[in-house]
This record gives structure tokens, sequence and C-alpha cells, in this order.
């Protein structure tokens, strides 16, 4: 048994399937492997850890900072979520792409999401406990955002009126945010 990574359709944008180790007093695993995860492709350095909890159908996102932008590795301690990276990356190949992908405390999938992209998740359980490691510190400032249901990226969440912070609602459209507050590819 041993540590999957998954690529997606959005170059850098990575699944992580973790080796579980179960057996009659429960389970263990690496939820971070220096090596392991630079061999597997993501060759970040961490500096924060981030813990959330919310309830269901609490959608977060879609957030990014331009200045001290932010790679994201997520995981779910327990609850399940539907997890998203948009690329936001001007002149990228796959700009307002996105992808998305189940986590949960199950699953014990991760998400890898690199730097310049917008990163959201919906709750899709009773409550979830989201766990994250980024790549720069959170910088109240330089907090930037997309509209959660921008119909030009037509992304597909698992309900139809979350509950939203209210920083979230004012959210713009891609189209909207001008060209110099969005990250270069």
């Amino acid at each position: 048994m041993r540590t999957e990574f998954i690529e997606t359709a959005l170059p850098g944008v990575l699944i992580v399937e973790p080796a579980v180790y179960r057996d009659s007093r429960g389970f263990f695993l690496e939820m971070w492997q220096q090596t392991r995860y630079v061999d597997g492709g993501i060759d970040a350095v961490f500096v924060q850890d981030n813990h959330s909890r919310s309830s269901y159908g609490v959608l977060r996102g879609l957030h990014y900072q331009l200045r001290h932008p932010q790679g994201k590795l997520i995981y779910v301690v327990s609850g399940e979520i539907f997890d998203v990276a948009v690329d936001i990356r001007r002149g990228s190949p796959t700009f307002g792409k996105w992808v998305g992908v189940v986590l949960s405390g199950e699953n014990k999938r991760q998400l890898y999401v690199p730097e310049g992209f917008a990163h959201g998740f919906c709750v899709m359980s009773e409550t979830v406990d989201v766990m994250y490691k980024c790549t720069d510190y959170y910088s109240p400032k330089d907090e930037c955002g997309v509209k959660w249901d921008d119909p030009s990226l037509g992304i597909k969440w698992p309900v139809d009126s979350p509950v939203l912070s209210g920083k979230d609602e004012l959210n713009p459209l891609l189209s909207d945010i001008p060209s110099e507050r969005l990250p270069h590819y």
C-alpha cells in the first residue's frame, strides 16, 4: 500500500490518496510526509495550518490571495465536502476551468491546490471539520474572491441555496475582476 498522487484536468492540482493502515483498533495514516509528497509532485513549503468547522450547506469561497498567494493541501477530518479549485491565472490555457472532488473523513482523500487558483468548498454532511496546510500566511488585506455561482465557470455545486458569508455574497464574477487583480500564469 502506498500514497497515490492523481493528476486532474488542471495541471498542478492533485488528488492525494494516502496509504491508510486499518486494523481492529482503527486506522493510521500520514497526512503529510515531505519526501513522499515532493516525489508525488507537491514541492511546497507549508507555513500555516488551518482548521474550520462548518454545517450542512455552508459554502466557503471562492478565495485567493494576490500578493501573498497560498498553495493549499486540504483534507477532511470528519464529515464531507465538495472541494473546488478554479484556474484564475491570466494567460493560462486552463483559465476559468475548474475541478471538484469529494473529500471526507471516510475516504481520507486530500486535494492540493497550487498558488494562482481560487479555492472553495461546500459542506455535504451535517457538520464538517476541514484542515488545510498553506504555503503563505493569511493576509486579510490581500483577500480576494470570485462569485461562487459565476455562470461562466459553471461549477456544479451540490446545493442550490448555500449558506454564505457576507464577504462571499459580494464576490465579483471572474469577468469583472480587473486583469491586474488576477495572478499571472
